[in-house]
């Protein structure tokens, strides 16, 4: 069975046994919950299997998230971007886990891409927000979500590794990005300004408007990378914060650029404006071309999304399913090496109800685009908003969490996410 039909597989393994899920995850949703988790952590996954040969066959291994546009099929290449984002990001990624030793980490995406490389939290941000709003494909900004969250409370790297991402230190340095280099790299797109002046054909009057946009989009490029890390997280709590930094820079970026889109997008008559409306077909037709064998199969995935599924009529997708079970709360390990009493028991079980609560409000089910950039815009901006939020809230109940442990406590609790790749 093709991985992209895990989406529906996963969701009856979910509801045959809610037991051992809801027991695993400490889900208080029941199927329910624990069947929202597993569409959000499949979508996508058909692609997968071709990020890891890709990785493995060394196309881009010596790439590491050098200067490229991950965005391949907008330029008439054959290239498919999620491979190349996939790629890129867990070379890079791993490079620093276990010496670039293991073939994948447990903190992935589903399409195999990875939303922490190192200390740096979303790379391809500013690409992200430009797929999102001028050619209509949000796909990479809806996969961020719990799993990321996840992983900043329980970080995949040792102290030792994530330092090897500050800068040079010794010969294995030259195999592991810095993050300076992981900021600046992974945004190099910006504006497609020439696609979208052979689109809509502007006067001189839209040009200039265009040249505005262009540069405040530049701009917000720069706003974001400003939000680059410049010292290696040692704490949960720091990870959490540089999420916030991000994730607001990205919000500013996006009100860096709302009103030199409207201006230009005001200058253009109907015409130009349906013109440049379907810059986002374009780019779902160049995707269709280069993913044309998974086209299907990614549609039955995203059925599954629908209201009225019912995952009980679809095969069942056991191995996917382990895979879920690699974003587990080890709750028991957690309550045992701490030594927690009732206080620290309850203050946890807060911090982990307010995360997977993130599984609803942070869905990684597609949504169809909106059909203006303004449109695109405020949804892309109102999605980060809502992530900067939960964010928020799981950091206040970290530190209540964390207010009475003790030192040896807190770096106990630093170990459960190392000890977990090891």
């Amino acid at each position: 069975m093709g991985l992209a039909l895990a989406g529906a597989a996963l969701l009856t393994v979910a509801v045959l046994l809610p037991s051992r899920a809801e027991a695993q995850f400490g889900i208080r949703g029941g199927p329910v919950g624990v069947a929202r988790f597993a569409v959000g952590h499949v979508l996508g996954l058909s692609r997968l299997r071709h990020s890891r040969m890709a990785v493995r066959g060394s196309r881009y291994r010596s790439a590491a998230l050098r200067s490229q546009d991950p965005r391949g099929a907008e330029r008439d290449q054959r290239a498919n971007p999620y491979v190349i984002r996939a790629a890129l990001t867990a070379q890079a990624a791993l490079s620093g886990w276990h010496g670039g030793r293991r073939p994948q980490g447990w903190w992935r995406h589903p399409d195999g891409s990875y939303g922490w490389v190192g200390p740096v939290f979303w790379p391809f941000a500013h690409d992200d927000l430009t797929n999102a709003i001028i050619l209509g494909d949000s796909t990479s900004l809806s996969l961020y979500g719990y799993g990321d969250i996840y992983a900043a409370i329980f970080a995949p790297y040792a102290a030792t590794e994530l330092a090897a991402y500050t800068g040079p230190q010794g010969r294995r340095a030259r195999k592991v990005p810095s993050a300076e280099t992981l900021c600046d790299a992974s945004d190099t797109g910006g504006l497609p300004v020439e696609r979208i002046a052979s689109t809509v054909q502007p006067n001189e009057l839209q040009r200039t408007a265009l040249d505005d946009l262009a540069s405040a989009w530049n701009a917000a490029r720069d706003t974001i990378r400003a939000a680059c890390p410049a010292q290696v997280p040692a704490a949960a709590s720091e990870r959490l914060g540089l999420m916030r930094e991000r994730l607001e820079a990205m919000i500013k970026a996006t009100d860096e650029v709302a009103q030199p889109l409207s201006k230009f997008v005001g200058f253009l008559n109907d015409d130009q404006k349906a013109r440049l409306n379907a810059l986002a077909n374009e780019r779902r037709a160049a995707l269709a071309a280069v993913q044309r064998k998974d086209a299907q199969k990614d549609a039955q995935a995203a059925a599954a999304c629908k209201p009225d599924y019912d995952p009980r009529y679809d095969e069942k997708a056991q191995r996917q399913y382990e895979q879920l079970l690699q974003q587990q709360w080890p709750a028991d390990d957690i309550a045992t090496t701490l030594k927690l009493d009732e206080v620290a028991r309850a203050r946890f079980e807060v911090l982990q109800d307010t995360t997977l609560r993130t599984l609803e409000t942070l869905s990684a089910c597609p949504t169809e685009a909106a059909a203006t950039p303004q449109a695109r815009l405020a949804a892309a901006k109102a999605r980060l908003e809502t992530m900067l939020q939960a964010v928020g809230g799981i950091s206040d109940a970290f530190a209540d969490f964390e207010a009475d442990l003790s030192d040896e406590q807190k770096a106990a609790f630093e170990a459960i996410g190392p000890k977990r790749g090891a």
